[in-house]
């Protein structure tokens, strides 16, 4: 996964896009084509490992994405458990079926921060139902895109 280009490099087109993987729905979120906002794209039930990395992969492909980044929820001390032992794992099948960049990155707490913004909001539960994954998604590829932003600022 880390021999592909980065984000950085990819040219004019640098759209990304960001998956929450859950254990009943997968959120997704996409960016605009220079990869500086994004916005919740869709959710997708989680079905298996295979069909799911297969239909992301097809997703990527019709957005024409460079990079993928995958949400992985790690511990209150950083480590690795059960939830984002899947994370590595479909993101390790993802890059196997597409070759766009395939990339971890820590999510924790997107999923609350989410369900509280659309309570915030006044969304109500019947609303919110669904709509949480790929709002969390979104989450995922804000602060990816905004760390991405703000190393590119630093190293120029």
């Amino acid at each position: 996964m880390a021999d592909r280009m980065s984000l950085a490099e990819s040219g004019p087109n640098r759209r990304v896009l960001a998956v929450d993987p859950g254990g009943r729905h997968i959120g997704l979120a996409l960016s605009d084509p220079t990869g500086t906002v994004g916005r919740p794209l869709s959710v997708l039930k989680h079905i298996s490992l295979l069909v799911d990395a297969a239909a992301i992969a097809e997703i990527a492909q019709k957005y024409e994405v460079n990079e993928i980044v995958v949400g992985q929820a790690l511990d209150s001390q950083g480590n690795v458990g059960p939830a984002a032992r899947m994370a590595a794992r479909l993101a390790e099948t993802i890059q196997t079926q597409t070759d766009a960049r395939v990339v971890l990155w820590d999510e924790t707490g997107t999923t609350q921060a989410a369900h509280q913004l659309q309570l915030e909001m006044g969304v109500s539960r019947s609303r919110r139902k669904g709509h949480q994954d790929a709002l969390a998604a979104a989450m995922i590829l804000k602060d990816y895109l905004e760390n991405f932003h703000n190393r590119s600022i630093l190293e120029s």
